[in-house]
């Protein structure tokens, strides 16, 4: 037969309290553990950057590599298309003005100034003749008038005779005789003037034909001197004294070149300039004038900013830093990073700048409580900005140390244990 077990109140009563005890102990493992000190996520010390808050001077820079170059430099091209017969000096070499830095070679160049020389001798040929020519004509037509006037004076005097003969006697000289006589005066007094101002003609343009002739004889002249000069630019010589410098494309013996083309330049030693290429977002608060440091790997020089490239080109600006004259540790054409003091500011609290912290902006950080072994989560409002620090305006006070690195796997926790010494900066 069935035996009624008991489920009276007590036996319910204590089956609750198991079940309240089973789901405490089931809470207090999952969430209980975030409140204790010793439930904390730990972080290894090791792996993270933190720094000290301090108060003072935050020096305001921007930063950009850069190169260094010549402020002196002079290219060297082609005058003339050729062929690279020899290179006498390579890159690097020294190399003072008139010294021959390579050769080069065209015979189309050598026959153009033959072809110049030849029409130059038959422009001085063709002068000689002009001028015997028009010797010739002047002489000739002296003769003629000479003639002419010769017969107008005799005809003059058998006029003159013929009219006093008839003005003392009719009879003695027929009145056609002496119209015959006037008339014959009248056309050689008029043949005389005609070859009279052909002899002026003749030696007015003779002198204007030689002239044109002269020109003719100085541009071709010129021509030839241009042809000797273009023969002469293939013995390629350094116009300053310097250092060769390396082309983009260095240039092989045998190798045509075209008129134009860079063949070499040369590099004025002692004054070098550098050339900072800074992101354009960053470009704004940089004026002429302003301090900038110049980092060359093994040394950092002290310039200032002498010009700033107008254009944006690849999305940085270019300016220029003027640096002192001897430069030891510095040549042409060396990468170097280059960071300009935008503006100081004083008294002011300020930190290592966050990895990703900015400058005007809201955000969270851990500082460092109990001595190290922990650290909170804490909000700060940052101010102006610079290459490695950064102002701090509201959240943290002079003497703080905080966690600049990135804790972003840790965004759910206000609280993480350090396992090891933290390392400030």
């Amino acid at each position: 037969m069935d035996i009624i077990r008991d489920t009276g109140p007590r036996k319910r009563k204590k089956k609750l309290a198991w079940s309240a005890t089973a789901i405490g102990a089931f809470a207090i493992a999952v969430f209980g553990w975030q409140l204790l000190p010793s439930g904390v996520p730990t972080v290894d010390a090791a792996i993270v950057w933190s720094d000290t808050v301090a108060h003072g001077t935050l020096i305001r820079q921007v930063r950009g590599p850069g190169t260094l170059v010549p402020e002196q430099m002079r290219w060297i091209t082609a005058v003339t298309a050729g062929r690279i017969e020899q290179i006498l000096s390579l890159p690097g070499a020294d190399v003072s003005a008139g010294d021959l830095i390579m050769r080069l070679s065209n015979p189309d160049v050598d026959m153009q100034l033959l072809q110049a020389q030849q029409q130059l001798s038959a422009a001085h040929a063709s002068l000689v003749q002009l001028r015997t020519s028009l010797r010739m004509q002047e002489l000739q037509q002296r003769a003629t008038t000479a003639t002419v006037r010769a017969d107008y004076l005799e005809a003059d005097r058998i006029y003159r005779i013929n009219q006093q003969l008839f003005d003392e006697n009719p009879e003695l000289v027929a009145r056609a005789d002496l119209d015959r006589s006037r008339e014959s005066v009248e056309a050689l007094s008029l043949r005389l003037e005609t070859e009279a101002e052909r002899l002026a003609v003749i030696q007015a343009t003779t002198e204007d034909q030689i002239s044109a002739q002269e020109e003719q004889i100085t541009r071709l002249a010129d021509l030839v001197r241009f042809s000797r000069d273009r023969i002469r630019s293939m013995q390629v010589a350094a116009s300053v004294s310097g250092v060769l410098a390396p082309l983009d494309i260095p240039l092989q013996e045998g190798q045509w070149v075209q008129s134009g083309q860079a063949l070499s330049r040369v590099v004025v030693p002692g004054r070098l300039k550098a050339e900072i290429r800074i992101p354009q977002t960053q470009a704004q608060e940089i004026a002429v004038g302003q301090v900038a440091m110049i980092d060359t790997r093994t040394d950092t020089i002290q310039g200032r900013v002498v010009r700033i490239d107008p254009a944006v080109r690849s999305g940085t600006v270019t300016i220029d830093v003027a640096l002192p004259p001897s430069l030891p540790s510095a040549r042409p054409d060396l990468s170097v990073d280059g960071s300009v003091i935008v503006e100081r500011l004083d008294d002011v609290v300020h930190m290592g700048r966050p990895t990703f912290g900015q400058a005007n902006q809201q955000m969270s950080l851990f500082k460092l409580v109990d001595g190290g072994r922990f650290a909170e989560r804490v909000t700060v409002r940052l101010g102006a900005s610079s290459l490695n620090d950064i102002e701090v305006r509201e959240g943290l006070q002079p003497g703080d140390v905080v966690i600049l690195s990135d804790m972003s796997q840790w965004d759910g926790f206000s609280r993480v244990r350090l396992r090891g010494r933290g390392g400030a900066r």
